[in-house]
């Protein structure tokens, strides 16, 4: 049993750190964990769409990462149409709360779209141009956000300088998309 938990938690470190490190470049995050601690990877969220709810320690400051937190983010990031859910990417995910925390840290997150099925991707598509075929929204490395207590504009600049992904904003739609693809902007 001890050896077990052992190389469970040598499991969650090397992966840790290979998502830090060699799924991009070598982030703060890796950083921190290589001088022996970083913040928390702690989450508060709401989904606008099912009115759910989660506030969620998903990492300690080991970098150790608690299985049934990532399942629980996976469930609310859930596509709203079919309810199917995805594999969050870990970046995605870390961008975000680096995000919350360059804004003061324990927002509420509001999230209007994490995980798409194909499907409702298709179905967006076929309302609005400005939903890409190949969106990463379908591949669990996508979120669009608001914060209620943060301007939208404050929300984009901030994840703009943190450059750890896409960074599109949609005033008029009431959301900041953030991605874990190269960095960009829209």
């Amino acid at each position: 049993m001890k050896d077990k938990m052992l190389c469970r938690r040598m499991f969650l470190k090397s992966s840790a750190f290979f998502a830090a490190t060699v799924l991009g470049a070598k982030s703060a995050f890796a950083k921190f964990v290589e001088g022996g601690g970083a913040p928390e990877g702690k989450l508060s969220l709401y989904n606008v769409n099912s009115n759910e709810r989660l506030t969620v320690t998903y990492r300690n400051s080991l970098g150790e990462y608690c299985d049934e937190a990532i399942q629980a983010l996976n469930w609310i990031f859930r596509c709203h149409l079919t309810n199917e859910t995805t594999k969050m990417d870990l970046r995605v995910l870390e961008y975000l709360n680096r995000l919350d925390n360059s804004l003061g840290g324990d927002n509420e997150i509001h999230i209007i779209s994490g995980y798409r099925s194909p499907a409702y991707n298709a179905r967006l598509r076929s309302r609005s141009k400005g939903v890409a075929k190949d969106s990463l929204h379908m591949k669990g490395m996508a979120i669009d956000l608001a914060i209620p207590s943060v301007g939208l504009q404050r929300i984009r600049h901030t994840a703009i300088a943190l450059a750890a992904g896409g960074v599109g904003y949609y005033p008029q739609s009431g959301f900041v998309h953030i991605d874990s693809g190269q960095f960009r902007t829209w």
